[in-house]
């Protein structure tokens, strides 16, 4: 893939269902109230980590491209 991704949590919609850990086990983690969070806010893109975002519930996953506003996911009509 070769790009550099933001990805971000918006905890305020995450429900904890650790979807994310179960396809990017090393690239997301849940605190003691079982909110996601990146491990690495900007990070190299990865299938796994779309996956995560892909089978996020509530579509609470959102990656862009590093250094720009270009939506990866969700991606945009």
């Amino acid at each position: 893939m070769g790009d550099r991704w933001h990805v971000e949590v918006d905890r305020s919609v995450c429900i904890g269902s650790a979807q994310c850990l179960h396809h990017a086990p090393n690239g997301f983690r849940l605190d003691s109230a079982r909110q996601s969070h990146p491990v690495e806010p900007d990070t190299d893109a990865s299938e796994q980590i779309l996956a995560a975002a892909e089978s996020c519930p509530v579509e609470a996953i959102t990656i862009t491209l590093v250094g720009g506003e270009e939506a990866v996911f969700p991606p945009e009509d």
